[in-house]
């Protein structure tokens, strides 16, 4: 057993980094900055603590390049309006009667398919408002549904913490995305089932809401669902007949397509920037995150919770979905939380006994339990596509855990079956 940092000094490392998130520093200089805390605290000289931090955001380099291109499938999906016509479709099928079912399904579809889960939620936000008026519902059962929605999507997505849990246990990203598909079905059941239960709530309505004309041209559904439908097909030729196409052209190529057939071409490079823009954000936090898990990876941290977990008598699988929760609820975030929790833990884990695949999408399952804590964005931006205030937006917190919770149940006894 050899470690260059210590456990309390990780710690400490992790809560600094905490801290400076709550203070609104910015995510990825608070992660570094924690980074750098932890590791000269924990022991290990100036020089290796760089070290380390160089060497971890040198591990998230492959998974910040597909996430960089996965920008290109986002803003396409985005900006042709195909994600809008995909959620419209379904809510108009499953007509109002079902409307909170409809919600979540059109949310959790666009997240799946590789729209980011907040902007998966402030996509069918207007759309999920206006059935919301109509049928008379409360802002946080559809909210609710939407969020519920999203984080059943989230875990069988090519989205980035998909891609950054399947880097660390190097596996096949089409793989551990199938994995979850029961987690998520179930989990999606849970949230429907508990935002009928809000949105019967009065007095927490859309009346503060005016109308607003919707102007926008919409493709047709073939064409909204063709550029998806391409990056499925290729990211299913592995496990199918054992051609692998990395996502690294099935996104991007996915994006093209569905510019193309949208009669959106002469548009391209605006689209593509815009994606860009989304996935940005992401890529920086990413380098950050790696700086941390690169001190986290090289503590005696991972050692000490092996160690808890024989004392308590507790499985070492454990583990992965303990390590998704808690690093997802320091970070407030499902990407940076899977992202660091499979980075440290991956090799414990695999020498172990516990099967890479299965692994990983214990952890992917654990980071969506409480990963919209107020210190993070996803919090801020899914509570103001419905205009809830801050207060009404905190009551939420528990249902999504308990959506989170679902997932995560469910995943480890998928494993342990």
């Amino acid at each position: 057993m050899t470690y260059d940092f210590t456990t309390i000094g990780a710690l400490i490392g992790l809560v600094a980094a905490i801290i400076l998130i709550i203070k609104k520093a910015h995510p990825a200089y608070s992660l570094i900055l924690g980074a750098l805390v932890g590791g000269i605290i924990g022991g290990g000289g100036l020089a290796a603590t760089v070290a380390a931090m160089v060497s971890g955001a040198q591990g998230m380099m492959s998974s910040v390049l597909r996430i960089m291109t996965s920008g290109i499938l986002a803003g396409a999906l985005i900006k042709t309006g195909s994600a809008e016509k995909i959620a419209d479709t379904i809510v108009t099928k499953l007509g109002q009667k079902r409307a909170i079912a409809a919600i979540s399904i059109a949310t959790m579809i666009i997240c799946a398919v590789g729209v980011f889960i907040d902007i998966s939620v402030i996509t069918v936000a207007p759309i999920a408002i206006a059935i919301g008026k109509k049928a008379c519902l409360s802002k946080s059962g559809v909210l609710l549904a939407m969020i519920g929605g999203g984080k059943a999507g989230n875990i069988i997505s090519p989205n980035p913490n998909t891609i950054a849990a399947s880097e660390a246990f190097n596996v096949d990203l089409t793989a551990l995305m199938m994995k979850n598909i029961i987690p998520a079905l179930v989990a999606l059941v849970v949230s429907v089932c508990l935002a009928g239960l809000l949105a019967k709530k009065k007095n927490e309505g859309f009346d503060d809401i005016g109308e607003e004309a919707d102007t926008k041209e919409l493709p047709n559904i073939f064409q909204a669902v063709l550029g998806p439908l391409v990056v499925i097909i290729l990211l299913s030729l592995r496990p199918i007949c054992g051609i692998s196409v990395d996502p690294l052209i099935a996104l991007p190529l996915g994006g093209i397509v569905s510019i193309l057939v949208t009669g959106k071409a002469r548009h391209m490079v605006e689209y593509t920037e815009f994606g860009l823009s989304k996935v940005i954000g992401v890529s920086v936090l990413l380098i950050g995150t790696g700086t941390i898990a690169g001190i986290i990876k090289a503590s005696a941290l991972q050692f000490d919770m092996i160690n808890l977990l024989e004392v308590m008598n507790m499985p070492a699988f454990v583990l992965a979905p303990l390590s998704g929760i808690l690093m997802a609820a320091a970070t407030a975030s499902t990407t940076a939380g899977a992202t660091i929790a499979s980075q440290t833990f991956a090799g414990t884990l695999t020498t172990a006994g516990v099967p890479a695949i299965s692994a990983a999408a214990m952890i992917h399952a654990g980071a969506t339990v409480v990963d919209s804590l107020p210190h993070g964005s996803f919090f801020h931006a899914t509570g103001g596509s419905v205009f809830m205030n801050i207060k009404e937006r905190m009551k939420l917190i528990p249902f999504e855990a308990a959506v989170g919770l679902t997932s995560t149940v469910v995943s480890v006894i998928v494993y342990l079956i």
